[in-house]
Order: structure tokens, then sequence, then C-alpha cells
């Protein structure tokens, strides 16, 4: 319950209203593994198990629904971004923040405004191969690409 009424509190109302049952799923399964290792603790894992106890029809290996293009279609909470070689710098007051992911997955668990998402994942920073969340901001790819995938059933 917890984790659907936080998943209401970050999306727009328009997001909440016309959000797939089943990317809600996602979500709800993604919030609360917040803190958690889910399966062996690769980012691929907490993906894998979404999909997985969400009733999704995907191909177990990369192909996590729909491919489709952030430039013709909104990204929705409970999608599945596929990250491969990309960069991401920002300008900060102290100087540069920088991410790199070489091959990573994530839930995107919120969208803030065009092309700007939090992600839940693992295997990432600091809290190593416990899910944790990330906000990202599209446009500061310098580097690589990302694949944007629709959960289907």
């Amino acid at each position: 319950m917890l984790a659907a009424l936080t998943f209401l509190l970050l999306a727009t109302p328009a997001q909440s209203d016309t959000l797939p049952a089943l990317n809600a799923r996602i979500v709800a399964y993604a919030l609360e593994q917040e803190g958690h290792k889910v399966d062996r603790g690769e980012c691929w894992d907490l993906a894998a198990q979404a999909l997985n106890r969400s009733g999704a029809q995907w191909d177990g290996l990369y192909g996590f629904g729909r491919a489709y293009d952030r430039r013709k279609e909104a990204i929705l909470p409970g999608d599945i971004m596929q990250f491969e070689g990309v960069t991401m710098e920002t300008r900060t007051k102290g100087g540069m923040e920088r991410f790199s992911f070489g091959k990573h997955t994530a839930i995107v668990v919120a969208v803030r405004g065009p092309g700007k998402v939090t992600i839940a994942h693992q295997n990432f920073g600091p809290t190593g191969r416990k899910v944790s969340q990330l906000e990202l901001d599209l446009s500061t790819v310098t580097k690589g690409r990302i694949l944007l995938y629709r959960p289907v059933q």
C-alpha cells in the first residue's frame, strides 16, 4: 500500500490516470524493493523479477517488452530502460556531475517532466546491490544510447 501511495505522489495526474495497470504493478514492485537486494543483486535482476511478478510477457533476455522511441512516444513509469555505454554530464555549482552506465538496466518509477525521470535500479553507486532511486535528466546524455521498453501482457 505504501508503495502505491508513493507512486501516486510521484506521478503527475495525467500519468496516474492513463498508466497501464501492468506498468503500475511494476512500479509498485520496484518501490517495495527499495533498500533490498533482489535476486543476485544484478541490475537486470530487478527488472526481470518486476516483469515476472507482474505477469508481463518478455523474452527472458533483454527484450523487456515493446521497444519504442521516446521522441515519438512518452516515457511512462513502469517502463524499462536499458543503458548501453551511456555517459551523462551535468554542470553543478561545484563543477561537473557525471554518471556512466556501461550496460545497465533500470525501471522508470516517475516522470517529472520531458526527459526527466526517476529510476529504480541496483548494482550501481554507493548502495551497491540494493535497490535505490536516481533522478536523471536524459538531455544530459553525451555518449551512448538508452533503449526503452513498454511492458506487455
